[in-house]
């Protein structure tokens, strides 16, 4: 582990001879660099406690020794009594005290031989059921804020059911208390427990379930470490209250709990709320009622004087209607009167000026049944000449009517196209003609055409 004197002095200050305190710190030096924090295990003994909170002992086995110190601020954490004796694991920095050269190690943390395992069973199952979403705390049920039964899962003979007990009595006297029997510790504990819970979710008496027991070591607390029983707890109806240990005390129970207490006790006061704390909020309550609905009976009261103020008698709201009325009447006949006037005026201005520019209608009259006459005798005229003129157009179209002179022997000879021939040369022999008369037509065909 360690380098040779010769690379040691190499660190050292330029000098023939190292003091001891350079021999010493560069040691320190090296063994905090060669050994990172590790766990070593073995027995207590020579154990001190200074009045200032610093553990010193020695950590054995069967054939060496280490001293150790533990400083107060690591030694508060821990959540039991070092005693000699005691098979421990510590996780310690490996070091050199300087002042007087002496190898120790400075422990970090200590806990109780054969609990490593359990610790480490104890994180793997906390990461598994974490990954699940088991302690998701949108899947967690609120507590009842009024519940008239609670059930208590533990041993009789526990402590922790006394202090809850206790406490439920002096909070709130009226809950009645359910207990349903288990072990806490042991074996069967663990089936027994799940058991219980399993039973209160059956009955469905309760509004909740306090979950409880005294503290211990991890060994002691390992019924609650159980997957079946975080998963009970997870599947219960009734909210679930744990109340395991003391408040540095955490199991896999707690966290599948819909709430955690830090103790039993803190349990039960999570569990129930304090009676003469609700009377006196209570009683907050309706004196704030009674003062809320004095003023709104008093501003009330002051909205009902301004409408009795404001209201009329029927008989004398009509009367000032009636009144009203008979001024605006006056005042509209009043308008009429002043607005009418010069449009009467005006009416006989017109009227006047229309006496004035009337037409004589007699004269008018008989000139225009002059004009009437004038007009059907021309258009008489007119038409005499026109039927004459289409008579002798009739005439003269009648000689030129094609079917006329079809009439007196001739008739018209089209080609295979339709086309009408007038001409011989346009026709060879073997052609098939149309020949139509005045009436009907027959095919023919050309045996021979003279040009």
């Amino acid at each position: 582990m360690f380098e040779s004197l010769s690379s040691a002095t190499d660190l050292a200050p330029p000098a023939s001879v190292l003091t001891v305190s350079q021999l010493n710190r560069l040691a320190r030096e090296r063994i905090e660099a060669a050994f990172p924090l590790c766990w070593v295990a073995g027995e207590i003994s020579n154990l001190t406690l200074s009045a200032s909170g610093h553990a010193y002992f020695s950590l054995k086995d069967r054939s060496a020794q280490a001293r150790c110190v533990m400083f107060r601020n690591r030694a508060q954490l821990l959540g039991w009594r070092l005693e000699n004796g005691q098979h421990v694991e510590a996780r310690v920095l490996a070091t050199l005290y300087e002042a007087r050269g002496d190898f120790q190690l400075t422990v970090e943390t200590v806990r109780k031989a054969g609990v490593g395992d359990l610790y480490e069973q104890f994180l793997r199952l906390k990461e598994k059921l974490e990954r699940e979403g088991l302690f998701a705390h949108d899947g967690k049920r609120p507590l009842p804020a009024f519940p008239r039964r609670l059930g208590i899962v533990t041993s009789p003979q526990a402590a922790a059911l006394r202090d809850v007990s206790s406490t439920l009595e002096r909070r709130a006297p009226h809950l009645e208390i359910v207990l349903y029997p288990t072990p806490v510790q042991g074996g069967e504990a663990p089936a027994r427990i799940v058991a219980a819970i399993e039973a209160a979710n059956r009955h469905g008496e309760c509004d909740a379930l306090i979950v409880c027991r005294g503290g211990g070591s991890l060994e002691d607390l390992r019924a609650f470490n159980d997957e079946a029983v975080a998963r009970a707890i997870r599947a219960s109806r009734i909210p679930v209250i744990t109340g395991i240990g003391h408040e540095t005390d955490f199991t896999i129970a707690d966290f599948a709990a819909d709430r955690r207490a830090a103790t039993p006790t803190a349990a039960a006061e999570l569990a129930a709320p304090e009676t003469a704390r609700l009377q006196g909020r209570l009683l907050d309550l309706r004196k704030t009622l009674a003062r809320r609905f004095e003023r709104r009976l008093e501003t009330h009261g002051q909205y009902l004087d301004g409408l009795a103020r404001r209201l009329i008698h029927p008989g004398d709201r009509l009367g000032q209607q009636r009144e009203r009325l008979d001024a605006l009447r006056r005042r509209l006949a009043a308008a009429l009167r002043q607005a009418g006037a010069p449009a009467l005026a005006r009416l006989a201005r017109a009227g006047q000026r229309l006496r004035l520019a009337r037409p004589d209608t007699r004269a008018r009259t008989a000139h225009l049944e002059r004009l009437g006459d004038r007009m059907r005798n021309a258009w008489l005229a007119a038409r005499q000449r026109g039927t004459a003129s289409l008579a002798r157009l009739d005439a003269g179209l009648a000689h030129l009517d094609p079917r006329r002179v079809m009439a007196r022997g001739y008739s018209i000879v089209r080609d295979a196209g339709g086309r009408i021939v007038n001409d011989s040369r346009a026709l060879e022999p073997n052609d098939a003609v149309t020949v139509s008369f005045h009436a009907g037509q027959a095919q023919a065909r050309i045996t021979s055409a003279q040009h």
